[in-house]
């Protein structure tokens, strides 16, 4: 299909409940990780009698907890959007992410999706007039509804195909 044939229109974004929805939803396994790694490092003190790691763990200073929660939100948004263009929040609302054009996001945007999730207030950024947040800005992407996008692109590409039939003869 032609990149110039298909356009994200308005009507094909999540909508900003949704997209807030995503944010609560996409907490959930964050938080599971740390939690488990919690009782993780608590348990193998456990069984081994060293204390060392879980100690270090439940005294990290404010900083130290910050970067590892932030580590743990760039692993799972790259993850997730790179290898499934959904996370859980986008799986639940039957939405996924795409590059500006309608085709799938390159690694480089799903990269500076993720790593713009890390500005201050980005979360919040969709609530905006255009309901696009920062990381869709930075990286070019849009978050829409999977259902209609896809009836939308097949219709446009079933356009193009009779369009090239003629083409052909």
């Amino acid at each position: 299909m032609s990149n110039n044939s298909f356009y994200v229109s308005k009507d094909l974004l999540a909508s900003k409940g949704q997209r807030l929805l995503h944010h609560f939803i996409d907490l959930i396994p964050q938080y599971a990780v740390m939690y488990g790694l919690s009782y993780g490092f608590y348990y193998l003190g456990e069984f081994t009698g060293n204390y060392t790691l879980n100690d270090y763990w439940n005294e990290m200073s404010g900083f130290e907890d910050l970067v590892v929660s932030y580590l743990l939100m760039f692993l799972y948004y790259f993850s997730m959007e790179k290898y499934s263009y959904k996370t859980l929040g986008k799986l639940v609302t039957n939405t996924m992410v795409v590059s500006f054009n309608g085709e799938v996001p390159t690694t480089k945007q799903i990269l500076k999706r993720s790593l713009s999730r890390w500005i201050p207030f980005d979360a919040l950024s969709f609530l905006g007039a255009n309901g696009k947040g920062w990381h869709d800005s930075i990286a070019q992407t849009y978050v829409v509804q999977a259902g209609k996008f896809n009836e939308k692109k097949d219709s446009v590409f079933e356009l193009d195909q009779i369009g090239q039939i003629g083409q052909e003869l």
